[in-house]
């Protein structure tokens, strides 16, 4: 029993005066008035300590801003997206609404019931972490697996800008090949212009260099001035941006549809990278979208290659007549590379004057042709003029 309880009891059953309770217990006389005042209006439990909270707080978070921040949390969830409080603080700031503090969003989702209680986590301090100083400084790119409503399973190809984590390109593959890296990596440097460097771990389709050669996409790299990088065997903390990114991947397809082919995933992976690289706030980036970080900073340019100031890349295979098909100023060129290069990987390589093409797999030079936008054909200079046929199909171009 509380002294507040002992000291008013024995007061109403005249145990004792105000006045000696009082002296007896060290209360003032004004005290003893409130409890007994309490005991009559509201009964014993009346004199235990009352809370002093006050009844309402001017800096308490507006109940419209508490419920926006649930209905944030909800949706977020629930298209896949990342829902933590910097995300929906990003949000309410574009909304224009008032932004509580990342702990206060905590505190109100946790009052919601929608915080998940975790193990305590390894500190962050603990990590080193390595960021690129530049857009364009490193390229991340791995690949993860994905399946198809049937339970086809589908390898997902993506590559990531280090210093800004802007999702350069994304696609699905069936399953991912030496070929499919070199294309993609090409019709990212197309968009974005070429890296200074790539880092990816030692898959056979980023390099052959535990098989005593070199693959396509290494014979490439030193073309275009670019420093392949590669993860130490069974680490895959070095690439661990694009390992996380594979986790906001698969959260995101898994709350859309399932796609039953190939193309419908596809089409998928590419409102994906919209949302990732316009919409999405990163808190590794002070809540700025990839987007505006990749646009912020100058972009780091290659080494020294062979590329000239200006020029157009072009991916493809020699055909069974020996030449390559490229697309200029709208109109259709065809190159004589030489029958005995038949069915070669090359890379097609063109500026104002020449085009040149390189063996993908040796690096070696193939043919050399000088621009005549007048003619359909161009013969290599690197051989004794011959007969070629002038016309010939069209071929896909990147």
């Amino acid at each position: 029993m509380s002294k507040h309880r002992v000291v008013v009891l024995k007061i109403v059953s005249k145990q004792l005066s105000v006045t000696e309770a009082a002296e007896l217990y060290g209360l003032s006389r004004r005290h003893l008035h409130r409890l007994l005042a309490r005991y009559r209006a509201g009964g014993i439990e009346a004199v235990d300590p009352q809370s002093r909270r006050p009844k309402t707080n001017a800096r308490a978070t507006p109940p419209e801003i508490v419920e926006r921040v649930v209905r944030l949390r909800m949706s977020l969830l629930g298209n896949g997206l990342d829902a933590g409080p910097a995300t929906i603080a990003w949000h309410l700031e574009r909304e224009g609404l008032h932004v509580p503090s990342n702990a206060t969003i905590h505190r109100i989702l946790t009052r919601a019931g929608l915080v998940t209680p975790e193990p305590r986590k390894r500190p962050r301090s603990s990590y080193v972490r390595f960021e690129a100083a530049q857009p364009n400084e490193t390229w991340q790119s791995d690949f993860t697996h994905w399946r198809l409503a049937d339970g086809t399973d589908v390898e997902i190809l993506n590559w990531l800008d280090d210093h800004s984590r802007l999702l350069l390109s994304c696609t699905a593959h069936t399953p991912v090949t030496g070929d499919d890296v070199v294309t993609t990596f090409l019709t990212a440097t197309q968009e974005h212009g070429v890296p200074a460097s790539t880092l990816t771990d030692n898959g056979r389709v980023y390099t052959a260099r535990f098989g005593g050669g070199r693959n396509a996409f290494e014979h490439l790299l030193p073309v275009l001035g670019v420093t392949q990088k590669n993860g130490s065997p069974g680490h895959p903390q070095t690439q661990g941006k694009i390992e996380r990114f594979h986790q906001t991947q698969k959260r995101w397809l898994a709350k859309q549809p399932a796609a039953a082919t190939i193309r419908e995933l596809q089409a998928q992976l590419d409102r994906l990278r919209t949302e990732y690289n316009e919409h999405r706030p990163h808190r590794a980036l002070d809540r700025a979208t990839p987007s505006q970080t990749y646009q912020a900073t100058t972009k780091a340019l290659p080494a020294e290659g062979r590329l000239p100031d200006r020029y157009r890349l072009r991916y493809d295979r020699v055909d069974t007549l020996g030449h390559v098909s490229i697309r200029r100023a709208g109109r259709m060129h065809h190159l004589g590379i030489g029958r005995r290069h038949t069915g070669k990987r090359v890379l097609a390589i063109t500026d104002e004057t020449t085009a040149t093409v390189i063996h993908l797999d040796t690096g070696e030079i193939l043919s050399e042709h000088l621009i005549d936008p007048t003619r359909g054909y161009w013969r290599n200079q690197l051989q004794p003029p011959g007969r070629w046929p002038e016309k010939r199909p069209m071929s896909r171009d990147i």
